[in-house]
């Protein structure tokens, strides 16, 4: 891991890309522990008779911690310092994708529902609190989600990340995070201190798509390496040259960019139109009490009437 232009570098061919795979203890370690904790969440509400949705516990912990681990562990995290496009692939897989499904799988909800008393009212507070209404507010998170990838690459930031180990892990942290901030309140199940309507969460990923698609393209065209001194450092013979490296880099952005923000925006119709659908259904249940209240209490006054007709 966090390969060197100085290292002996296994070439990226053929069986490599399946059979890469390193396993640093921390991020391993960390993984398994948030996945159990989720899964013991699980169990202690079966154990208890109540149910928990399966495609939930698939979503976080199959799909959106195996997406991480892949990210970390497999050839994406062994090369992702060597070749720019790879680094791409881990960067929108930890950023975009992993987030989504981290989100879909209702983690808040879920420990909302198994926690001891004292220890659901500290969540709640947290999640109401001052700093959570900061740090959850969609625009500010959208700014994050725009920015983050043009400080990274237009600055020296990124050439620091494959140099020093620690923010190299830093990025990779900072990446989940942000993605985790972003979705969260504009895609997820579980209770937010601002509900944003659903037109203005179409319209902040719409915002969001331009922004990804135009770094890409610049990255795509660009005649200057982005790290060029690093990469130029490792003086391959083999995979693609440091400028189709970076070409498709910037593709690989635009692209999952784009498709993954489209499939955000399909879901948020489909929570749109399924909540209309929902709130029709409480309003015509509503309706239909108040009507047959109101037959009641008809009844019940020309019964009267009735009664006091005959005496």
């Amino acid at each position: 891991m966090h390969a060197k232009p100085d290292d002996d570098i296994i070439p990226l061919e053929g069986a490599r890309y399946f059979t890469a795979w390193e396993f640093p203890w921390v991020p391993a370690v960390v993984l398994l522990l948030i996945g159990g904790l989720y899964l013991w969440g699980v169990w202690t509400l079966h154990r208890r008779g109540d149910r928990w949705p399966v495609m939930r516990t698939v979503s976080f912990v199959g799909l959106g911690l195996g997406t991480i681990a892949v990210a970390t562990f497999s050839f994406l995290g062994v090369y992702d310092t060597v070749l720019f496009w790879v680094h791409m692939i881990q960067h929108m897989l930890l950023n975009m994708i992993a987030p989504v499904f981290l989100v879909f799988g209702a983690p808040v909800t879920l420990a909302l529902r198994t926690l001891p008393k004292q220890q659901r009212g500290w969540l709640l507070a947290v999640l109401h609190s001052t700093v959570a209404k900061v740090l959850l507010f969609p625009p500010l998170t959208t700014g994050l989600m725009v920015a983050s990838p043009f400080l990274l690459y237009m600055s020296g930031w990124y050439e620091i990340t494959l140099t020093n180990d620690f923010w190299h892990d830093s990025l990779h942290i900072y990446l989940v995070t942000v993605g985790c901030l972003f979705f969260f309140p504009l895609l997820g199940v579980d209770p937010v201190p601002i509900k944003m309507p659903y037109p203005i969460r179409i319209l902040l990923f719409l915002v969001t798509m331009p922004f990804h698609a135009f770094l890409g393209v610049t990255i795509m065209g660009s005649t200057r390496l982005i790290a060029e001194e690093w990469y130029l450092a490792f003086e391959r013979g083999w995979g693609l040259s440091p400028m189709e490296d970076q070409s498709w880099a910037g593709g690989l952005m635009w692209a999952t960019g784009d498709i993954t923000m489209f499939a955000a925006m399909i879901t948020i119709f489909v929570q749109w139109i399924a909540d209309s659908n929902r709130e029709a259904k409480r309003i015509d249940r509503a309706l239909d009490r108040e009507e047959a209240q109101r037959a009641r209490q008809a009844a019940l006054g020309y019964d009267d009437g009735t009664n006091d007709a005959k005496e």
